[in-house]
């Protein structure tokens, strides 16, 4: 019986390998990165302990940046960051320098807060030096502010016992006083004792009724020293015998309008004199924007630093995959027979990789804001937490694990099969 025998000609197809689904190859590497954890725990925790240190003290640094920042500003702004300070500089050096003074006045002041819009308080200020007794017979050197009772609203004053001189006493002109603090400790020996003393200046006996501290402390850099007494203006007018001021002091209602009305400011009372005399009409504001520019240069400095702990532990993770590559040489050539692509062995170490990164950077996100929010809830002190640097410290750990993962992924993608296996 004859039989058909196929042409020689004709091949059998090739079996196709069927299609593997994306979510299957990502599933069976992340497999294979989780192995290879629960196989080797102790070195992937050390190595990730790095990105543990990086990724806390980035958050830290951030945290420790946004405080300082918060800090200065809120003793800058304690001072009075709406307040305008106006005084007399003298003549210009085109003048003759026998002009007499033209310093400021009371009508100055009026003429400010009919003209400038948003003016929330305003105060003279005038300074008057004197002697008074204390124990022992010694007599103690003091500082005398004549002011009016917006003053302790412009200058943001903490009244610590008493009270502050009102409009009453201002009209009636009321021999009354308001002592700072340390000089209250220094000659009765705490606020409250100093509270209905009567203590001579100048001749004159004034009953102390109050005593303030700054809101903070500006160790001697502002008008008010340690041993000031603080009475009405229309009193120490008698003590001057004219209606000049030294200083003029405004409060804002918006601290936006400051920059805008401390020139205006300037203008009205440079209008009312002489073109030859000088006034100068300075704000906080300049230094507020001083320290917010300093506060953030220290914080990108203590950023990067902290960037290169992150990056050394990112060497630190390329050299531990590097080792691994090494190490499982024969593993590599085994999957490499049974049907794995090079793209799929680049990516099980790559995800090895991004897995230690991301693990370390996760547990240092957690230590960083685990302890802003632990100082919080113990002392109850509001400390700036930014997400942000949260955010930043996820981003940076997962190009950390790219960067640093790709070399020895692409180092195990291109390893021989038929070499791999030779290796026993």
């Amino acid at each position: 019986m004859a039989t058909t025998t196929a042409p020689s000609h004709v091949t059998t197809p090739p079996a196709i390998r069927p299609p593997v689904k994306p979510n299957l190859v990502f599933e069976e590497i992340m497999r294979f990165a989780y192995d290879t954890f629960c196989t080797n725990k102790i070195r992937f925790v050390l190595t990730a302990l790095g990105m543990v240190i990086g990724t806390a003290s980035l958050i830290l640094v951030v945290t420790i940046g946004l405080t300082g920042k918060q800090y200065i500003l809120g003793q800058i702004q304690g001072i009075g960051a709406n307040m305008i300070v106006v005084d007399y500089s003298g003549a210009s050096s085109a003048s003759t320098s026998t002009a007499p003074q033209d310093l400021l006045t009371m009508n100055d002041l009026r003429a400010v807060r009919e003209q400038v819009p948003g003016v929330r308080a305003a105060s003279p200020m005038v300074e008057i030096h004197d002697r008074i007794p204390i124990a022992g017979g010694k007599e103690r050197d003091v500082l005398i502010l004549g002011v009016s009772v917006e003053y302790a609203e412009v200058r943001n004053l903490v009244i610590l016992s008493g009270r502050f001189f009102d409009e009453d006493d201002t009209a009636a002109r009321n021999k009354v006083a308001v002592i700072t603090y340390k000089l209250a400790n220094k000659l009765y020996g705490s606020p409250q004792a100093a509270i209905g003393h009567t203590v001579k200046l100048s001749g004159l006996p004034f009953t102390i009724i109050g005593a303030i501290r700054e809101r903070v402390e500006t160790f001697g850099q502002s008008e008010i020293a340690d041993d000031t007494f603080l009475i009405p203006y229309t009193v120490a007018r008698y003590y001057t015998g004219d209606d000049y001021a030294k200083q003029l002091f405004f409060s804002m209602a918006d601290s936006s309008d400051v920059p805008r009305a401390t020139e205006q400011i300037r203008r009205v009372v440079q209008s009312r004199h002489r073109p030859e005399s000088v006034y100068r009409a300075e704000n906080l504001t300049q230094l507020l924007d001083v320290a917010g520019k300093t506060a953030n240069a220290l914080t990108a400095v203590l950023l990067l630093i902290s960037l290169v702990t992150l990056i050394v532990s990112g060497v630190g993770i390329m050299n531990i995959m590097l080792a691994t590559v090494s190490s499982r040489i024969r593993e590599i050539g085994v999957r490499k027979a049974v049907g794995a692509t090079n793209r799929e062995i680049k990516y099980q170490f790559l995800a090895e990789a991004m897995f230690i990164s991301l693990s370390g950077g996760m547990i240092g996100i957690l230590i960083g804001l685990a302890l802003p929010f632990s100082v919080r809830f113990l002392t109850n002190f509001r400390i700036p937490i930014s997400g942000l640097s949260a955010i930043i410290a996820i981003l940076v750990s997962t190009v950390v694990g790219v960067l640093f993962g790709t070399v020895p992924a692409t180092r195990a993608a291109q390893l021989d099969p038929v070499e791999s296996l030779r290796w026993e």
